[in-house]
């Protein structure tokens, strides 16, 4: 049966000095809990540690994932989950996640121009269309570059006038060589050159992406108070990200290009700017690799994070979630905490290869420098299904070679990580104070 092959995809967040309940090479982060091998050796360990975890949860969870492949979705009733977070099915299950992580950062953009969207959207379900064998995808991409080609005439002047003042000049060079694209890719389906209609495609969002970006006109909101004077990254920085990989004849290296959003993590994301430009990560390990997450940022030595060498005291930052809907973000509490069950994060865990902050289990504002890439099959944990999103801070995507994150180890290396693009919107920077 098919259920029988399916695992929940809840996991338990661990201390960094807690024991581990599995034989995981690591000693901070999350282990996936639940296979039918190992539940009852693991719930008197779960039990003994005191964790809020249940096993019912567990059982929702490959009830939800049965439904969602048989269309058949279990009542609450049935499984007895005393859970708000998954009172409203509709919510979980309103539709396929998206999971292309550039159509998640410009969806996160802090606008509202409907215009640009509906140029956005067609474009983007290019890639539902591709999913058809041979020349018939023609077809149904041909009516998606129609419908962008129709938004961007009829739209133009109401995108024009979303895009910040000073830089209306670069939106219309933008607009421009979009139409001149949208009409070369009408020439790809002519020719039925199947082959180059992704690559067009992806340089045509491009586009679109840096027009969305330049509607943004300085950076929308105060941090707290209290977190004001840390690193902030008051807009995006895009790093690559250079590992030496072991003892695959594959591969032997592989840069990873992230796009960091400070818009809806600033703290998060201007934290790890900072620790990339002290060289932080150079020359550090992959310290977890199990096919769930790719994990590092342990220091050697008993600290846990990174210690500021002007204080000599560890460094640590809020959790930081931003929710849909709301013009900040929140600090220092889960989203199931606030009892916030429906929210939806602007930052999901839906991409393969989100990134975000490894924390203490019962710390909230314990995170400092371990950072983790979530490896998953989204569609059986779609956003607010699974329990990762409004309780772990995601702070940006790998956008470029994503798929190598699942061929990486324990003991590949970061040869580096450097900052490519955005490091100006880095504010209070203590790489250039101390070191």
């Amino acid at each position: 049966m098919a259920a029988a092959l399916l695992s929940c995809h809840y996991c338990i967040p661990l201390s960094p000095k807690r024991p581990n309940f599995t034989n995981l090479p690591h000693k901070p982060g999350f282990i996936s809990c639940c296979s039918s091998r190992n539940l009852a050796q693991l719930t008197p360990q779960i039990e003994q540690k005191g964790s809020a975890f249940s096993l019912k949860k567990c059982a929702f969870s490959v009830a939800l994932a049965v439904g969602l492949l048989t269309g058949v979705v279990p009542a609450m009733g049935s499984v007895g989950i005393a859970n708000p977070a998954v009172s409203d099915l509709g919510v979980l299950i309103s539709g396929p996640p998206i999971k292309d992580p550039g159509a998640l950062l410009r969806y996160a953009l802090p606008i509202n121009n409907k215009a640009i969207r509906e140029v956005q959207k067609p474009l983007e379900d290019i890639s539902d269309s591709l999913k058809v064998a041979g020349v018939k995808a023609l077809d149904s991409v041909e009516r998606n570059v129609r419908q962008a080609s129709r938004a961007l005439k009829q739209g133009r002047s109401l995108i024009l006038s979303g895009v910040a003042e000073s830089k209306k000049e670069e939106g219309k060079e933008l607009l421009d060589k979009l139409d001149a694209g949208l009409d070369e890719l009408q020439g790809i389906i002519e020719d039925k050159n199947r082959d180059s209609v992704a690559p067009k495609q992806k340089e045509l969002l491009q586009y679109v992406g840096s027009v969305e970006e330049d509607m943004v006109d300085g950076f929308p909101y105060e941090v707290p108070e209290e977190y004001r004077n840390l690193p902030l990254l008051k807009g995006r920085a895009t790093v690559d990200m250079k590992i030496k990989v072991k003892d695959n004849p594959n591969i032997d290296e592989c840069v990873f290009r992230i796009v960091l959003d400070g818009y809806n993590a600033p703290v998060t994301a201007g934290n790890f700017v900072d620790l990339v430009e002290r060289h932080f990560y150079d020359g550090m390990e992959i310290q977890r690799a199990d096919g769930f997450v790719v994990q590092t940022g342990d220091p050697e030595g008993p600290a846990d994070g990174f210690i500021d060498p002007s204080t000599e005291k560890p460094r640590t930052i809020p959790l930081e979630i931003m929710v849909d809907g709301d013009k900040e973000p929140v600090y220092g509490a889960s989203l199931e905490e606030l009892g916030r069950y429906k929210a939806q994060t602007k930052l999901p865990f839906n991409a393969f290869g989100t990134m975000a902050m490894a924390r203490d289990e019962f710390e909230n504002n314990s995170a400092s420098s371990q950072v983790f890439w979530l490896l998953k099959e989204s569609e059986l944990t779609p956003s607010n299904a699974n329990i990762l999103d409004g309780r772990y801070a995601v702070f940006g995507y790998v956008v470029d070679n994503e798929d190598f994150l699942a061929d990486l180890k324990v003991g590949d290396v970061i040869q580096s990580v450097q900052v490519v693009a955005g490091l100006d919107n880095l504010v209070n920077p203590t790489y250039k104070i101390a070191g």
